[in-house]
């Protein structure tokens, strides 16, 4: 279906899932309240009402960042069982968190009466939904009836995307032939004999017949242009048209087949520019991503304050040199920032780096296990990423985010390859992908990899699957050297 059918899907199902939360909170609170038990269960309105908020901000939340919401068309029962156990699980640690971390006084009866309630009522609102879907993607986007301009793969294979959603609204009307470059129209006898067959059968019109078909048939909502970009300033004429009848024009831009990244159109002076990013460009989302790095970066220098001065201490009494090491790295688009770090290594240690060149074990960037310039205390702060801590003062600066690639040294961007550079359209983080997929077990390739799949699949959703992720690795000390 269309993206935009699929936004509305999104909010509609969440919403649904506010009010079953809602009906099942209610429910299991009702059945403890009057149930025959030894112990009275009572909360106030207000302690109840904003209990009820929590987890309605937490159950729906979830399903946004399981991305629940996103494949309950079609899918299996199983899968709809399991992703309601992630959904209400996750959710439900949220809330024993919280009732543990404010000493709230709740029933466990009520906990695992709401608890058991809202899964099984979410499971049976996804399978009964199941069969309305394809009903509520053609209500919220309504019926499409759709032309397609082209006769080549490109157009056929638009024309069995457009099939695949035929039940959403989707209503393919015919083909129209534009001309080949120097040849004349095709004959008027095309309109009566000649068909495409894909799924079904569908008419070819000579594209010189759109205007008397738009103005005959008011039922055409849509234009899919799927042509080989040097024949689109040929079409301008046939643009003008669809926008004189009000039609909606869409162009297939897959004449780029190798381009990867995410695709805007942005406008300037009135001139519209199709865009190419390399990285995520959506401002509203980004601000939100900066705004949490700077919270949890203030809450983690709060909380950490203990371990900074331990570790600073520590590091001050057991070897020379300064406490904070200070270096020189890539941020985003390249630009150079300081990078700090606890010192773990001797204090010459950048001068003695070709003494232990030969132990390096990946090709470009420096990583020997059991660095014979690490201090005593600096193989502990390694092990569990004490080390990194002060660059949370770099994510407060804005050179650093909680999640994104890490940032490298110049000397090792130089020697990148081009794919590789990509990397650095992103703002650098303190964790990424690779950090729960081993750590420095990581092979450079397979890093480098890692860091550009976060790229293109970023979202909120998964920073905080990451941050969650990278919590248990770094206390247990897994991947490290």
């Amino acid at each position: 279906m269309f993206r935009s059918q699929k936004r509305k899907l999104k909010i509609l199902f969440g919403f649904a899932d506010g009010i079953l939360t809602a009906a099942a909170f209610t429910l299991a609170y009702s059945v403890r309240e009057y149930a025959p038990l030894s112990h009275q269960f009572f909360l106030t309105p207000d302690v109840r009402t904003l209990l009820l908020g929590f987890c309605l901000l937490t159950w729906v939340g979830c399903g946004y960042w399981l991305d629940v919401y996103g494949k309950l068309e079609s899918v299996r029962i199983g899968v709809i069982v399991g992703d309601s156990f992630r959904q209400v699980g996750s959710s439900a640690l949220a809330l024993v968190v919280l009732v543990v971390a404010t000493k709230l006084d709740i029933s466990r009866v009520f906990l695992s009466l709401f608890i058991g309630t809202s899964w099984l009522f979410l499971i049976w609102f996804r399978i009964a939904a199941r069969n309305f879907v394809s009903y509520l993607s053609r209500e919220l986007g309504a019926e499409r009836n759709i032309f397609i301009v082209g006769l080549g793969e490109r157009a056929m294979a638009l024309a069995r995307s457009l099939e695949d959603h035929h039940g959403h609204g989707v209503r393919i009307l015919g083909f129209l032939a534009p001309p080949e470059p120097g040849l004349p129209a095709p004959p008027g006898q095309l309109t009566a004999a000649a068909t495409v067959q894909i799924e079904h059968a569908y008419r070819i019109f000579p594209l010189d017949d759109l205007r008397s078909l738009l103005a005959e048939h008011f039922i055409i909502d849509e234009i899919h242009f799927a042509v080989d970009s040097g024949m689109l300033p040929s079409l301008e004429p046939v643009f003008r048209w669809c926008q004189e009848e009000g039609v909606c024009s869409r162009i297939a831009i897959d004449f780029f087949p190798q381009v990867n990244g995410y695709i805007d159109l942005e406008e300037i002076g009135g001139t519209p520019l199709l865009t190419f990013s390399g990285a995520p460009d959506n401002d509203v989302l980004l601000l939100a991503k900066r705004a949490i790095d700077v919270v949890l970066a203030l809450a983690g220098i709060i909380l950490l304050s203990p371990v900074f001065v331990i570790a600073a201490i520590l590091i001050k009494l057991t070897s020379s040199g300064p406490v904070i090491f200070r270096q020189v790295r890539c941020g985003l688009n390249g630009r150079t920032f300081t990078f700090y770090k606890f010192r773990s290594m001797v204090q010459d240690a950048e001068a003695r780096l070709h003494q232990v060149a030969h132990l390096n074990e990946r090709d470009i960037v420096m990583k020997i296990r059991n660095d014979p310039r690490l201090t005593a205390v600096g193989k502990w702060l390694r092990k569990f990423s004490i080390d990194e801590l002060p660059q949370l003062f770099n994510v407060l600066k804005g050179d650093m985010s909680l999640v994104g690639p890490r940032p490298a040294i110049p000397t090792e961007v130089a020697r990148y390859q081009r794919w590789q550079r990509r990397r650095l359209r992103m703002r650098p983080g303190l964790t990424c992908l690779w950090a729960v997929r081993g750590r420095d077990k990581v092979d450079f390739e397979s890093w480098m990899r890692l860091d550009l799949q976060y790229i293109d699949t970023w979202s909120l959703g998964l920073d905080a699957k990451i941050i969650l992720l990278t919590i248990p690795h770094v206390m247990s000390g897994r991947g490290a050297s």
